[in-house]
Order: structure tokens, then sequence, then C-alpha cells
């Protein structure tokens, strides 16, 4: 199997002007004469991680990293609750992805996402077709609301005990609507204590619908947790502002467009058949199920992944 490949630094970085008061963080790793690439961290607000740099050939790739709207080291940032986001939706990340695309110079690149990233990469590639040479995803999503109310609300039959923690940390009267909705103002609480209780709550949840990883670290950082935790719960109270079945509706016109699937056969957004009904309705599509779960911990994962970066490295 294919191990990641060695760490590197960045040749270049920078923040980046998107308007609307935002900079966004960004930066290029790997040969600079390489084939573009773009990854597509997840969340919404996860921020890039210097790991993804591993799944790309460093002597034949042009890697891209940023840090979306709010998060990372893009400011302002998110875990202050003064920060407006009603100037962050999906179409401001497309358009943000143009402005960073276009400021490098850059005419087509492949696309690598996973779970949000994923998500964000099928509607850019919808959006902009003509940029895309190829994309390889995981953890995949296909902006149906079906599939977020499956990780707020359908994994509770799978954890019960979890699941009555993360319930009981909002108001008893608002549990048995929309629950991101509910924390989404705790989360934006002026009292620290308040916002920092929501974000821990909601961030254990995270963690125990994803069995196959350690509890991650990266929650371990209250401005970490409550960024994400607001971000996360900003997009899904309003369905990732993606219409419903955006995605496999259209999914058809990305045909002659490469993409390479990779799914953890026990990631639980298996349930739906969300993978297999986005392989299916993309004509040259490759599916690769792994022993993962919706992580990229495992060997095979890993393995797959790299494997489809390699395949694509010399199509210029």
């Amino acid at each position: 199997m294919a191990g990641r490949y060695p760490e590197i630094e960045p040749y270049e970085h920078g923040m980046l002007d998107v308007g609307d008061g935002n900079q966004i963080y960004w930066e290029q790793c790997g040969n600079p004469a390489g084939k573009p690439a773009v990854v597509l961290h997840g969340g919404p607000g996860s921020g890039c991680s210097a790991g993804t740099r591993q799944f790309f050939d460093p002597s034949a790739y042009r890697i891209v990293l940023f840090d979306q709207r709010n998060c990372g080291r893009s400011t302002p940032h998110a875990s202050d609750p003064a920060t407006d986001l009603s100037a962050n939706t999906t179409d401001h990340l497309l358009a943000d992805m143009e402005l960073l695309r276009s400021a490098l110079g850059i005419d087509q690149w492949l696309l690598f996402g996973g779970s949000w990233g994923s998500l964000l990469g099928l509607v850019y590639a919808l959006r902009h077709p003509s940029r895309v040479s190829e994309m390889v995803l995981l953890g995949l999503a296909t902006s149906r609301g079906a599939e977020v109310d499956l990780l707020i609300n359908g994994l509770g039959k799978v954890f019960p005990e979890a699941y009555e923690k993360f319930r009981t940390g909002v108001p008893e009267h608002a549990r048995d609507g929309s629950l991101a909705a509910a924390y989404l103002p705790l989360l934006s609480h002026p009292d620290f204590e308040v916002r920092d209780k929501a974000a821990r709550d909601w961030c254990d949840w995270e963690d125990a619908i994803i069995p196959t990883a350690p509890p991650s670290l990266r929650y371990k950082d209250p401005d970490y947790r409550i960024c994400f935790a607001r971000l996360v719960t900003h997009y899904w109270s309003q369905g990732s502002f993606v219409e419903d079945r955006y995605v496999l509706d259209n999914v058809p016109k990305l045909a002659g467009i490469p993409g390479v699937l990779v799914q953890g056969a026990m990631d639980m957004t298996n349930l739906l058949g969300g993978p297999w009904l986005l392989h299916h309705a993309w004509p040259g599509s490759e599916l690769v199920i792994t022993d993962a779960g919706h992580d990229t911990h495992s060997p095979d994962m890993v393995s797959a992944l790299i494997a489809a970066t390699d395949r694509f490295r010399c199509q210029r």
C-alpha cells in the first residue's frame, strides 16, 4: 500500500481580500511548475491541515490549500461572536475559489475535497466545469437534506447515549426542532462559557458519530471548537445554502470530468446510499470502497487517495 508523501512546507503563502471585510489565507506547496490541485477542507470550518499536502507527489503537483471564510488563519474568525456570518455562504466560498484561482494565474485545477469539501467541490465543478481537470473526493456529501438530518438526528438511534447528551445541550423547547438552529445562538452568545459549552457538546457529538477515529485533538482548542461548531451549525441550519438534491440532479453534467470517489465502508453517511447514487449518476466516475470510516486514518484510505492523485499527476 502506498504511504503518504513526505512532509513539506509551503513555498509561498499569503492573504487574499475577498470582499465583505474578509481575508482568506492561502498557501502553495510542491512544484511551482507542477499540475495545479486545490484542497477543499471539510467542516464547514475545519480549516486546511498540513497533512493533506502529503496526498500529492510534491515533484509533480502545485498544491494549493486555503482556509475558507472565517476559519483557520482567515479573518475575521468565527470564534469571535462579533464576526458576522451573513457573508459566509456556499456562493461566497465558490466566488472565493474563483478569485484565488485567478490571483494565482491558474487556468484549470484538480479538486481534492473531503466531507463538506467534497460537496463544495461538486458544486464548484457544476458551476465552473471548464476550470476542473479532475476530482478526487472522499467522505462524500451530495447536498440532500436527509444527509444532514441523518447526522444530526438519525444517528441518535445508533449512538443513543451520546445523542441524549447532545440534545440536552440546547433548551428543552428546542430539542424536537432543528438542533443546528438551536445550537447556533448558543455558539454566538456573548458569554464565553455559554458558547464554549455549546461547542464542546457539539464536538462531542461529532466525535461520537465517527467511531473509527480517535477523538479529534483539534477540539481541545477553544477557538477552534467554537469556530468549527458555529460554522457547521450556520451551514446546516440553512441546508448548506445548496438546493436539496442539487448535486444528484445535476451531476450527469460532469460527464467528461474524471472523478475518483473514495468512500469508507464504515462511514455512517453510507446509510443513505449517497456514494453509490453519486457514482451511478456521474458518467466516467469511479467509486472506490475502503475499510475506513469518515476519516483518513485507515492505510487503505490513504493508499486509495494517493493512487488517485498519482494516476492524474501526468495528465495536463
